[in-house]
């Protein structure tokens, strides 16, 4: 079942489309739902007309593995001044270098500020990372600090950062990364890059995952420039903050879970924020025109046969101010064949969230030696991977395992010496990364 909802107003910016089986079998008490949001660009405010404020942070990783080999310097100084080229005018923006401590490359005077962008300052920017060198360690936290401190001196109503890095986080406990990742929860978001062969999917997914970004990993430096655009294009392309999608459930129900599905997979469930005993609203960050899929699951007491009951209320709220709403109804039934249909939109991302499960902890296990899990879970993982259209993913999984038996999805690991180096990694950090399923009538 499909059920659209616009944004009242004149302004239709968003849209909700709830699809589940609404009905249930007797003693059912599970209901499925996946929520689409859409906002239009026609409906949001103009962020080029400066109707939003939008402020930028680059950090980049300046410890002492950015030189060897060099390319990786030379291609993250041109992929910052391509992103500075790239910010609009008049955006206040900052460059962090970061090593086992975190300095403001540009704008200099050793003043926590951040400086609007025209011709004047985008070329000196540009000239103070021409200068970058390569030298000390990493310790990432030194870097969000400094951003988060950067942001606040210059407010603004979207806050984007992008984090590059080639190594670990090796100059501090994980425990102190831990702590400024709380304090700049709900402050800015931080889409995070890893290159080379020394970086942790693990760091860059917790950072990008607090910070309500996007991580991923490059095999070739070379792609920098073009990853640096487009992420900052994306930013600037943004006009609305601080969204939430708000739930009501019944005295009698109780949430499972609430994730993110597309265009990635992210557990929103422990970052509830009450509203009240009944009501609790989940950050989604900045929209832009684009659209997300979400999947609720929700637990309602069970009912007699021909009854039916509200199991939630989802809206979509910024700052109080209601954007759209939909309902999610459920029904009992004793029709075996209303009650068992499957719901094709919460079959395809329970799939890919068991696939993204599989690819993780097959990786783990192989980097670990366990052979026999390793391709268990990978073979596994590849073959949901090809029938949910993720050919990208499967093609991944076949850099570090040869297909032995292909209608039973067997897989054999390669050996060592045979797979490229990080190439673990980038599975990892994409193993989140979702298809959408063809919409098909209900």
């Amino acid at each position: 079942m499909t059920q659209p909802s616009f944004a009242s107003g004149t302004d239709t910016a968003f849209q909700i489309d709830v699809h589940h089986n609404e009905y249930l079998p007797q003693d059912g008490q599970i209901v499925d739902t996946i929520v689409t949001i859409t906002a239009s660009g026609e409906g949001l405010p103009s962020a080029a007309a400066g109707a939003v404020s939008t402020a930028q942070v680059i950090m980049v990783d300046c410890s002492g593995s950015m030189g060897y080999p060099a390319t990786k310097m030379s291609e993250a100084t041109r992929a910052t001044a391509t992103a500075i080229d790239t910010l609009r005018e008049g955006v206040p923006f900052a460059v962090v270098a970061g090593t086992h401590n975190a300095y403001l490359v540009y704008p200099p005077g050793g003043h926590v500020r951040m400086v609007p962008a025209n011709p004047q300052t985008r070329a000196e920017a540009k000239a103070a990372v021409s200068r970058l060198r390569a030298d000390g360690g990493t310790a990432m936290s030194h870097w969000l600090d400094l951003a988060n401190r950067l942001f606040a001196s210059q407010p603004a109503d979207i806050r984007h950062a992008i984090l590059l890095t080639d190594g670990k986080n090796e100059s501090e406990s994980p425990a102190d990364l831990a702590r400024v990742l709380d304090e700049c929860e709900g402050r800015f978001v931080c889409d995070s890059r890893g290159i080379g062969q020394g970086w942790i999917a693990e760091e860059l997914m917790k950072i990008s995952s607090t910070l309500l970004g996007e991580a991923d990993g490059l095999e070739d430096v070379s792609e920098l420039p073009a990853t640096f655009r487009a992420m900052t294009e994306t930013a600037m392309g943004k006009a609305a903050a601080d969204v939430s999608l708000r739930v009501w459930t019944p005295a009698s129900a109780t949430i499972r879970f609430l994730k993110q599905a597309f265009p990635q997979v992210e557990d929103l469930t422990a970052r509830r924020v009450e509203v009240s005993p009944r009501i609790g609203d989940y950050p989604t960050g900045a929209w832009g025109a684009e659209s997300r899929d979400y999947h609720l699951s929700v637990e309602v007491a069970s009912a007699a046969v021909g009854d039916e009951l509200l199991a939630a209320r989802v809206s979509l709220v910024s700052h109080d101010q209601r954007l759209a709403e939909r309902l999610v109804l459920a029904k009992w039934t004793d029709d075996v064949v209303l009650s068992t249909r499957i719901n094709p939109q919460v079959a395809h991302y329970t799939g890919q969230e068991e696939m993204a499960s599989l690819l993780r902890e097959g990786v783990a296990a192989m980097q670990a030696g366990d052979e026999e899990v390793a391709t268990a879970k990978l073979g596994r993982a590849r073959k949901i991977a090809l029938e949910s259209g993720h050919t990208d993913t499967a093609k991944l999984v076949e850099r570090v395992a040869d297909v032995v038996d292909e209608p039973t999805g067997t897989v054999r690991l390669k050996k060592k010496e045979d797979v490229d180096g990080g190439i673990e990694e980038i599975i990892k950090v994409r193993s989140v990364k979702t298809t959408r399923v063809k919409r098909q009538a209900e």
